[in-house]
């Protein structure tokens, strides 16, 4: 597998113009996946909220100082548009949580840590199905954290994991059958759409997950 580093990534790119941006399709699964999260989360944050003690400190290493504003489906929507990562990395990245949880039965997947899972398990999804892919650092700019801080998040979830990061062809159906059946559930359809062609490393906005923006386009932030 070969990671596109920045300075040849304009080989697997067709040339744009600056300051414009490919038109985005964004797979229904993303939608799904987002939907599924975003039930689990507020699950879980009920449970903190009546809890009178800590719980969930498995997955400590993923909190953030604060929850982040941009939505997790716009969150997707963002990895989605400038990884050019196939559909197929984000059902692997919801199958590596959903491991975690099993794994560790005293996680909890909250807004404080939400995305930097997501973020974490799409990357290592793609280094495993994907034959083209962008490094940590591309990564860490698009999802709004350090290079240093994603490259330590990795270790931790492999880690977790016990690096159990293969995922075999049954288990990957039966998690597409799961999401298919919760996108007819939901109205949302069954299809899995292609990804698109990549956007230019130069025109990827900037933003941090300790502040964010839910506009399409967050402004580039301090540390």
């Amino acid at each position: 597998m070969l990671a596109v580093d920045d300075a040849n990534h304009h080989r697997f790119q067709p040339d744009m113009a600056a300051g414009t941006e490919p038109p985005t399709t964004t797979p229904r699964v993303l939608s799904v996946i987002a939907f599924a999260l975003e039930r689990l989360v507020a699950r879980n944050e009920g449970l903190v909220a009546e809890s009178s003690g800590p719980m969930g400190q498995s997955l400590n290493v993923f909190h953030g100082v604060r929850a982040p504003t941009i939505s997790i489906p716009k969150y997707l929507e963002r990895i989605y548009k400038y990884t050019n990562c196939s559909p197929s990395c984000f059902v692997v990245g919801y199958v590596y949580i959903d491991r975690l949880l099993h794994k560790h039965p005293d996680s909890l997947v909250i807004s404080l840590n939400v995305h930097r899972l997501l973020v974490t398990s799409v990357m290592v999804a793609s280094k495993m199905l994907d034959d083209v892919h962008y490094n940590n650092a591309f990564f860490a700019r698009v999802g709004g954290v350090s290079n240093g801080e994603l490259n330590r998040l990795e270790i931790e979830m492999l880690f977790m994991l016990d690096f159990g990061v293969v995922v075999s062809s049954r288990v990957f159906e039966n998690y597409c059958l799961y999401l298919e059946k919760e996108m007819l559930w939901n109205g949302a359809g069954h299809k899995m759409e292609k990804p698109i062609l990549p956007t230019s490393v130069d025109q990827v906005t900037e933003f941090s997950v300790e502040d964010s923006q839910t506009s399409s386009s967050p402004p580039l932030m301090a540390d």
